[in-house]
C-alpha cells in the first residue's frame, strides 16, 4: 500500500471515488451523511448552489469543516463547469468573460491564459478548487448539439493551442483542470445527456483530429481528463455502450497509448447516454472496471448511495479488486496532495477577490475582441444616418434548448441595453406561431422601421426563426442579422448580406455587438469555425 492510502480503510477509499452534487445553498443532511459517514470526497456544483460570493464562500468553508472533522486526510475537491461563455454556474456572483469559441474568434493565446487566470482565481477565493474545464473538443461538426460554441474551433492546432493557454492560466491560480470530452465529443450529432451518440472513427482518423488537443494538454500538464459518453465502434469491444465503461478507450488508449497518468473522471452517470443503457449503480462499478478514478453522479441522493454500494459489493463478489480501488485512491489522494492543504484554505476576505476592476476591464476587451463581423457586403455596420433613426430589433422565440446554459438575458436586460445605444429603437418579441393581431403588429413596426437587426439564437436547428429572416429578406428595408449563440445560423439563410456573430447569448457579449452597430467599436473577431458556402462569397475562417 502506497503513502497515500496507508492505513485507510477500504470505505475510506471507495469514498475518494465519488464526485456528487446536491440540491441547496447550505449543506443538506443527505451531502452531510455522505461526506461524514461514507467518506466522499469530491462535491460538484451547479448553479442551483449559487446566489452569491459570500454565500459560496460560506458553504465551501462548512462543507470543508464537515469533512475535517470527519477525518478526510485532504480537504474535498470541489469542482463546477466555469467553461465561461455559455457555461459558467456562478452567474452574476463573478465576472463574465467569453467562452471558447469567442477566444478562438479572438485567437490571442494571452489572453485565453489571461481569462483562465482570472477565473481560477475567482473560483479559488470562493473555495473552488477544481474546474471542469477546459473543453478540448475540436467541433468539426456544425449540426453537434450538445458543444458547439464550447469548443475553441473547428481545427486541431487552435483548439490544441489554446488549451494549453487556458491548462496553465487555471494552474497558476491554484485550480485544478479537467480536459474534456475525451476522446472528442466535437463530431457528433446527438447530445450524450439525451442519447448516446455514436463516433464512427478510425484510430488514424482520431489521432489526425480528435486527439490532438488531448495530447497537447498532458504534455503540458494537464491534472485530469474527463471521459464522454460516446460509442466508438472502431474501437471498443463493447456494443453500443458508452467510452466511459470501455477499458479499450479508457486503460488502452488514454493510459497506454496517450500515456496519461493523471486522475481521470466520468461526465455524469446520470446522463441518458450511461442511465439508459448499464444503469448508474451497474455503471459505477464498470467505470472503475474500466479504469476511471472518480466517477461522478450530479445529482440524487439515492443514485449517489446505490453507486457506493455497489462498488463496495463488487470489491466483495472479487469483480473490483482492492489494488484496483487503491490504484485509484492513490491518484486521487496525489492530486489533492499537490493542490490542498488544510492550512490554506480561503478566508472571508478572499470575496473581495471577485469582479475585481482589473478583471472587469479585461471582461470588457475580451468581448469587444471577440465580436465578429461575417459578411457587411452592404456596408449596414456601423449604423449612421437614416439606418440609426429607428432600428427595430426582432427577437423570435426560441425554446433555448441548448443543456448546459444556466441563463440567458431576459428581454427587459436586452432592451435596457439597446435603447442606451439607439434610443430610438423599438423592439419586438416575436412568436415562432404568428396570429393576424401579432403579424399586424410586427408589419406595423417593420413599416416604421428604419433598419431591421433579427437576433437569432441557433436557427439552423428552430425552423421559425428561419422563416422568419427570409420573410424579412423579402421587406424593402436593410436586414442585419446578428446570431447570438453559435455561427452556423448563416446555413439556414445564405442570401442574408450583413451577418454579426457573438458566440454566446449573453449581455456583456451582446452589449459589445451594440458597440459595434453602433461604431463605437470595430469587429475584430475572425471566425475559428468555417461555415459551408461562406468561402464561395469571399470569407475565410481562417
Amino acid at each position: 500500500m502506497s503513502d497515500y492510502t496507508r492505513g485507510m480503510e477500504l470505505e475510506r477509499q471507495i469514498g475518494q471515488l465519488l464526485s456528487v452534487g446536491f440540491y441547496g445553498t447550505t449543506p443538506t443532511p443527505e451531502i452531510i451523511d455522505l461526506i461524514q459517514n461514507h467518506h466522499v470526497g469530491n462535491i460538484i456544483f451547479f448553479a442551483r448552489n449559487i446566489e452569491s460570493a459570500h454565500q459560496v464562500h460560506q458553504l465551501t468553508s462548512e462543507l470543508q469543516r464537515i469533512a475535517r472533522d470527519a477525518g478526510h486526510p485532504y480537504p474535498l475537491l470541489i469542482s463546477t463547469d466555469q467553461e465561461n461563455g455559455m457555461v459558467r454556474r456562478f452567474g452574476k456572483s463573478s465576472t463574465s468573460f467569453p467562452g471558447n469559441m469567442a477566444l478562438g474568434a479572438i485567437d490571442s493565446e494571452q489572453e485565453t491564459y489571461e481569462i483562465t487566470l482570472a477565473t481560477g482565481k475567482e473560483l479559488k477565493a470562493l473555495g473552488v478548487n477544481m474546474n471542469l474545464a477546459p473543453v478540448a473538443d475540436v467541433n468539426n461538426n456544425p449540426a453537434n448539439p450538445v458543444i458547439g460554441v464550447r469548443s475553441f474551433g473547428e481545427h486541431a492546432p487552435r483548439v490544441s493551442r489554446h488549451l494549453v493557454a487556458a491548462i496553465k492560466g487555471y494552474q497558476e491560480a491554484g485550480v485544478i483542470t479537467n480536459l474534456k470530452h475525451f476522446p472528442g465529443h466535437g463530431d457528433t450529432a446527438v447530445d450524450s445527456h439525451q442519447a448516446l451518440p455514436v463516433i464512427p472513427h478510425t484510430l488514424e482518423r482520431l489521432e489526425e483530429i480528435e486527439l490532438v488537443p488531448f495530447r497537447a494538454g498532458i504534455a503540458t500538464g494537464a491534472d485530469s481528463i474527463m471521459i464522454a459518453h460516446v460509442y466508438l465502434p472502431a474501437l471498443m469491444k463493447e456494443e453500443m455502450l458508452p467510452a466511459t465503461i470501455s477499458r479499450e478507450i479508457i486503460t488502452g488508449l488514454l493510459r497506454e497509448r496517450l500515456g496519461f497518468n493523471g486522475v481521470i473522471t466520468t461526465d455524469c452517470l446520470e446522463m441518458n447516454a450511461l442511465a439508459d443503457t448499464v444503469g448508474i449503480p451497474r455503471g459505477t462499478v464498470m467505470a472503475l472496471q474500466a479504469g476511471v478514478d472518480i466517477a461522478l453522479i450530479s445529482h440524487h441522493y439515492e443514485y449517489q448511495k446505490a453507486g457506493l454500494a455497489a462498488v463496495l459489493e463488487a470489491v466483495q463478489k472479487g469483480e473490483l479488486t482492492a489494488a484496483q480501488i487503491t490504484s485509484a485512491a492513490e491518484r486521487v489522494l496525489q492530486l489533492k496532495a499537490s493542490y490542498l492543504s488544510w492550512d490554506d484554505l480561503p478566508q472571508e476576505e478572499s470575496v473581495h477577490q471577485i469582479a475585481t476592476p482589473e478583471h472587469l476591464d479585461l471582461s470588457k476587451r475580451a468581448f469587444a475582441h471577440s465580436t465578429t463581423l461575417v459578411r457587411n457586403a452592404q456596408q449596414l455596420v456601423p449604423m449612421t444616418g437614416e439606418q440609426a433613426q429607428h432600428p427595430l430589433f426582432l427577437f423570435p422565440e426560441t425554446d433555448h434548448a441548448t443543456f448546459a446554459a444556466d441563463r440567458y438575458p431576459s428581454l427587459e436586460e436586452l432592451e435596457a441595453a439597446i435603447t442606451e445605444h439607439f434610443p430610438t429603437a423599438e423592439v419586438l418579441a416575436v412568436p415562432s406561431q404568428r396570429n393576424e393581431a401579432t403579424e399586424a403588429r410586427l408589419q406595423g413596426a417593420i413599416a416604421s422601421s428604419s433598419t431591421l437587426v433579427v437576433v437569432t439564437v441557433n436557427a439552423n436547428r428552430y425552423q421559425p426563426q428561419a422563416d422568419l429572416v427570409r420573410s424579412l429578406l423579402q421587406q424593402e428595408k436593410p436586414v442585419i442579422g446578428l446570431a447570438v449563440y453559435d455561427p452556423y445560423d448563416l446555413l439556414t439563410f445564405p442570401e442574408l448580406e450583413t451577418y454579426l456573430v457573438t458566440y454566446e447569448y449573453t449581455l456583456p457579449a451582446f452589449e459589445a455587438a451594440l458597440d459595434v452597430l453602433q461604431g463605437k467599436q470595430t469587429a475584430q473577431g475572425k471566425l475559428p469555425v468555417s461555415v459551408p458556402g461562406l468561402h464561395e462569397r469571399g470569407h475565410h475562417a481562417e
